[in-house]
């Protein structure tokens, strides 16, 4: 049996709104390890916001995909470190959105992980984060821009995307209504990539599941790859469209039920 390399999603894949487990998550993601496959995720998050469920689900992977695949951490013993980062320039972005949003929060994360935001914003990690000024924002390079603008919804934010012509970077706009904006042609496929050539592994054997527009990149890359792509139940249209295979809602165990469809360990027959 050929090992899998399993990249899934967080919010909404693994975890309920409230940050509890999807029903049968552990166990599956257990039986799944324990089979031989390399069982990992690939998330928005950040690292820091990201370790938590790596432990908590014993993944014994050496990569994990952060930042929508502008962070790629590897295992280092029992340490982490930064393998692979993509960065870009924000300054024309950034101008772009503060003459169509200025009332907006902005925040960008820097290549070591450090968090810059113009003020609070609700649902992010700013823990060993700066306050610092709109301009002061563009000051080096970044490896994703985050804007929240609570008086704005999804479709304002396609508009927005529209208008300013934002083709020279890679964007997802999050079920929250935030724009996350990502180095040019980088997204949580082309991270799972460099992991998969890392390790050598055959790209039919790829499996990646998800819910959210973030997550339409690394379905195709699957699909390409003739892997298996599983959208979450509650994914829009778009998303399980783009998608191989759906499978039922997060709070039904979705997640659990594609998982358990992998090929289940060798059994051991006694005497042997």
């Amino acid at each position: 049996m050929s090992a899998w390399l399993v990249g899934l999603d967080v919010d909404g894949t693994i975890l309920l709104q409230d940050e509890t487990m999807s029903p049968g998550v552990p166990e599956a993601v257990e039986r799944v390890r324990d089979a031989g496959h390399v069982v990992t995720i690939a998330t928005g998050r950040s690292w820091m916001a990201t370790r938590r469920y790596v432990e908590e689900l014993g993944m014994t992977a050496e990569y994990v995909v952060c930042s929508n695949g502008a962070v790629t951490m590897r295992r280092v013993g029992d340490e982490w470190e930064r393998w692979n980062v993509e960065t870009f320039d924000p300054r024309p972005v950034l101008a772009l959105l503060q003459d169509r949003l200025p009332d907006a929060r902005y925040m960008v994360e820097l290549a070591s992980g450090q968090r810059l935001y113009t003020e609070q914003l609700d649902d992010w990690t700013l823990d060993g984060g700066r306050r610092v000024t709109f301009d002061e924002l563009g000051a080096e390079p970044v490896s994703r821009v985050v804007v929240v603008s609570p008086g704005h919804d999804e479709e304002d934010f396609h508009r927005l995307v529209a208008d300013a012509g934002l083709n020279e970077v890679s964007y997802a706009i999050g079920w929250t209504a935030w724009l996350d904006i990502a180095p040019q042609g980088v997204d949580k496929g082309t991270a799972l990539e460099q992991v998969r050539t890392e390790l050598g592994l055959a790209g039919e054997h790829v499996f990646v599941a998800g819910d959210g527009r973030n997550d339409i990149g690394m379905f195709g890359w699957a699909s390409s790859l003739g892997g298996r792509a599983v959208a979450m139940g509650q994914a829009p249209d778009v998303v399980k469209n783009a998608a191989t295979e759906v499978t039922a809602d997060v709070v039904d165990g979705g997640l659990a039920l594609a998982l358990n469809t992998l090929p289940a360990p060798a059994q051991v027959h006694a005497g042997e």
